[in-house]
């Protein structure tokens, strides 16, 4: 049991895949800052942010369950860390593929959700409540769009008569075998997972659960310390398993060799430079701007592109 706990604090692979979302965080924050005119961070800043909360004394405010305070943030970097291990990081094949897998990594990367928004809902701060209130909000919103917007490749495969599957695996390789990415053939999807993604860590414009100049830090306006740190280290590691996932399924999968691995991490790079420059152009949403456009744009989004698969291969 010792040996266990040991390799899970301190196994090399989970300390990369923390240390590479620690990275693209910077890369996030400093290309927001430049493109705002800032100079924004230094590259070791989401480093020592992470150092200096985990060294402070984590408090647990009164009226909260101390259970529920310090285990919710180690179940959402859990959850983050298993959800990685069935997606082709960097190129590289899955640690674990089985049949299916593409629906346990979703529910995982959910998983981040539901504890922000229990952290916020189990205290007794006005803040907290309003921010756990607005991340169940805008889950229900982004949640059913994105999860349609990456079934839609598996989805795409039936419809032309191959071999459907929803394992990440071979969803990742018939990408690659394709003879046109689909960026191209499923460009709307494409779109509304990129759109999500960013609804699902709260990247403005859909960044109301969390607004400062509202509601101080949402549903973790009562963490400090290593609750927040391991809340952050959460996020960080899933944008890059996001990312992964979105490339792995539309941006021409997975091929072989170290160049392609290289070419893969190029092309997430590229999708979180996208992003920085969504969160730049857009100003912050409305909670209820977010779930009545987005439900209703993105749902009706993805369906269509569903019809004019069926109307293609029925005209074909």
């Amino acid at each position: 049991m010792a040996l266990d706990l040991f390799n899970l604090l301190f196994f090399p692979a989970g300390l990369g895949l923390i240390g590479a979302g620690l990275l693209y965080q910077w890369a996030d924050r400093k290309l927001l800052a430049r493109f705002q005119n800032r100079l924004g961070p230094r590259w070791f800043q989401p480093f020592a942010d992470a150092m200096k909360l985990l060294g402070k004394e984590e408090i647990s405010p009164q009226g909260s369950s101390p259970v529920l305070f310090a285990f919710l943030p180690m179940l959402a970097l859990a959850g983050a860390l298993t959800a990685a291990l069935y997606v082709p990081l960097f190129g590289l094949a899955p640690v674990f593929s089985f049949p299916g897998d593409l629906i346990v990594t979703l529910y995982l990367m959910s998983l981040l959700t539901m504890c922000i928004g229990l952290a916020g809902a189990q205290t007794r701060d006005r803040f907290s409540l309003a921010g756990a209130l607005r991340v169940f909000t805008q889950m229900f919103a982004y949640e059913a769009p994105f999860i349609l917007a990456l079934l839609t490749p598996s989805v795409a495969l039936m419809l032309a008569g191959q071999p459907s599957s929803w394992q990440i695996s071979e969803l990742a390789t018939a990408a690659a075998n394709a003879p046109v990415s689909h960026l191209l053939t499923l460009p709307i999807t494409f779109v509304v997972a990129l759109v999500g993604l960013m609804g699902k860590l709260e990247l403005p414009p859909f960044d109301a659960p969390e607004a400062e100049t509202e509601i101080v830090a949402g549903a973790l306006t009562e963490y400090s310390g290593r609750g927040l740190a391991l809340f952050s280290l959460a996020r960080a590691v899933e944008l890059v398993v996001g990312l992964t996932l979105v490339t792995a399924l539309y941006l021409g999968g997975v091929g072989s060799g170290p160049l392609a691995a290289v070419l893969f991490t190029l092309k997430t790079i590229g999708l979180l430079v996208v992003i920085v420059v969504l969160q730049t152009l857009l100003a912050r949403l409305r909670i209820d701007q977010t779930v009545n456009l987005w439900w209703r744009i993105g749902s009706v989004l993805v369906l269509a592109q569903w019809l004019l698969l069926i109307l293609y291969r029925v005209l074909r």
